[in-house]
C-alpha cells in the first residue's frame, strides 16, 4: 500500500514535470530570439579574507567562525529527518508584517546568539536584524532545504543586492547600482527588466559549480531536478513570485487568481518596513544583506529537513548546541503550531523537544498569527493590518505551561503572545 507522503511525492513529481515541461518550452522560445545577456560583474565568490568581523558568541558559546564545507554538509545530512508534505510549495514567504516584532527584540536579543527557523526568505531578515553566531532552518520539506542551498549560493555569487536580485529572477540589473539605493527602487529596476533565459541558464551553470565542485557537496539527480525546478519558478514568476506561486498552485493556480490574488509578493515582502517606516528587511541595504551573505560564505546558515513533532532534527540540534556551551535565543515558527495543534498530539511533542534545547529566560519564540480567527485581530492595529501579525512569547514558560497542562489548544498560545 502506497503511504500519504509517498503518494503525495509522487503527485508532486507529476506537477513538477509538467511545470518543468512548460518552462523548458518558455526558455527554448526566448533563446531563439536572444543571443548576448550581459555578464554580472564578480562572478566569482570573493575571498574569505573580506568577510566582516562576527559578534562574539553568547554566553562563552564554543561557536566556530565558519564551518568548514564537509562539517556543514555532514550536519546538514545527519541532523535530517526523512521529508514530508506542506500543501504548499511556500517559494516565499505570505508576511508582511515580519519587521514589527524586530524593534522589540532588539531590546531583549543581544548578537551572537542562536536562531532557529523555519519557512523560506523571511528568516533572512531576522538574521539581518538580530545578527546571530549561527542559524538553523528546520523544515518538513526537503525543497525548503535545497532552496536555502540555492538562495545560498545565489548569496555567495553576488556581492551586492543588484546582483543578487539579477541572478534570483535572471533578469538583467545594472552592475554599477548605487549602493543606497532603496529596496524599492531596486524591485521597480527589477521589474522593468525582461526575463533573460541565456542568464537564467548561466546562474543555474553558476550554482551548480559551486554547490558541487567548490564546496563539494553530495548532490544527486533528484535534488539536482529540484534545485532547477526552484530556479524555473523564480525566472517564471519574477517580483511576482508570492506563496501561492509554483506547480501546486496552492489557493489560487499559482497565484493568478483566487486565493493567490491576496497574497503579498517577493516585491511587496522587499519593500515592506517596520511601523516606523524603516526597511529593515535584509534587502533594505547593503549593509544588512552583507550581514546575511557572509554567514552564508561562512556555512553558518545550516537549513534541515525536519518534522517539528519528530524524533531527531530539533534534538540533535540542541545536543549540537547544548555540547558548545551555546543557547537559542530566537525561535521563529511562523505559523507551524497552528498544524500541530491540528494533527492530532504533534504540538505536545513539538513542546517537547523545544523543552530538550539550551534555553534561558530570555530565549523568544516568533510567531504568525493570522488577523482573522484566534483572538489576532488585536493585533491587526500593530502590524499593519496585515493578514499575518508577527508576535512573540517566552520560549520557556510555554513549555512550562504545555508540560503541566495549561496549554491545551492553538488559542492558549496566542493567548501568551504579544
Amino acid at each position: 500500500m502506497i503511504s500519504r507522503y509517498e503518494s503525495a511525492m509522487r503527485a508532486a513529481a507529476r506537477r513538477y514535470a509538467r511545470f518543468f515541461a512548460s518552462s523548458v518550452i518558455l526558455t527554448t522560445a526566448l533563446l531563439s530570439a536572444c543571443h548576448h545577456a550581459p555578464r554580472l560583474a564578480h562572478a566569482g565568490v570573493d575571498p574569505l579574507g573580506s568577510l566582516t568581523p562576527l559578534s562574539p558568541a553568547l554566553y562563552g558559546a564554543r561557536l566556530p567562525d565558519r564551518l568548514s564545507d564537509s562539517t556543514y554538509w555532514r550536519m546538514i545530512t545527519q541532523f535530517s529527518e526523512r521529508g514530508g508534505y506542506f500543501r504548499s510549495e511556500n517559494f516565499v514567504s505570505n508576511e508582511m508584517g515580519v519587521q514589527y516584532v524586530i524593534p522589540r527584540l532588539l531590546q531583549a536579543v543581544p548578537p551572537g546568539g542562536v536562531y532557529l527557523g523555519v519557512g523560506p526568505e523571511q528568516n533572512f531578515t531576522y538574521l539581518a536584524a538580530l545578527r546571530p553566531r549561527i542559524a538553523f532552518i528546520v523544515d518538513i520539506r526537503r525543497q525548503n532545504l535545497l532552496q536555502h542551498l540555492w538562495y545560498k549560493a545565489v548569496f555567495e555569487l553576488s556581492p551586492t543586492r543588484a546582483a543578487f536580485l539579477s541572478r534570483l529572477f535572471a533578469r538583467a540589473l545594472p552592475t554599477n547600482a548605487v549602493p543606497t539605493l532603496s529596496a524599492d527602487s531596486l524591485i521597480v529596476a527589477l521589474g522593468r527588466a525582461p526575463a533573460d533565459p541565456i542568464l537564467f541558464r548561466r546562474t543555474f551553470a553558476e550554482v551548480h559549480d559551486l554547490l558541487v565542485k567548490t564546496h563539494g557537496f553530495t548532490i544527486d539527480s533528484t535534488d539536482l531536478s529540484t534545485l532547477r525546478y526552484v530556479d524555473s519558478v523564480f525566472f517564471s514568476s519574477g517580483p511576482s513570485l508570492n506563496y501561492s506561486s509554483g506547480s501546486s498552485g496552492f489557493g489560487g493556480g499559482g497565484g493568478r487568481g483566487g486565493f493567490g490574488r491576496s497574497m503579498p509578493t517577493f516585491a511587496d515582502i522587499a519593500g515592506a518596513t517596520d511601523e516606523t517606516g524603516l526597511n529593515r528587511g535584509f534587502l533594505g541595504s547593503e549593509a544588512s544583506y552583507t550581514v546575511v551573505r557572509d554567514m552564508q560564505r561562512r556555512n553558518l546558515v545550516v537549513p534541515i529537513v525536519g518534522n517539528f513533532s519528530g524524533p531527531k532534527a530539533l534534538r540533535t540540534v540542541g545536543a549540537w548546541l547544548r555540547e558548545r556551551g551555546a543557547k537559542v535565543n530566537v525561535f521563529y515558527t511562523s505559523n507551524v503550531e497552528q498544524y500541530l495543534f491540528m494533527q492530532g498530539d504533534d504540538w505536545n511533542r513539538f513542546y517537547a523537544n523545544v523543552e530538550t534545547l539550551p534555553l534561558d529566560t530570555t530565549s523568544a519564540f516568533i510567531r504568525s498569527v493570522t488577523n482573522r480567527g484566534f483572538g489576532g485581530g488585536g493585533y491587526a492595529g500593530r502590524n499593519g493590518n496585515n493578514m499575518m501579525a508577527q508576535v512573540t512569547s517566552p520560549i520557556m514558560s510555554l513549555v512550562l505551561d504545555a508540560k503541566t497542562g495549561l496549554v491545551r489548544s492553538y488559542g492558549d498560545v496566542i493567548g501568551r503572545s504579544r
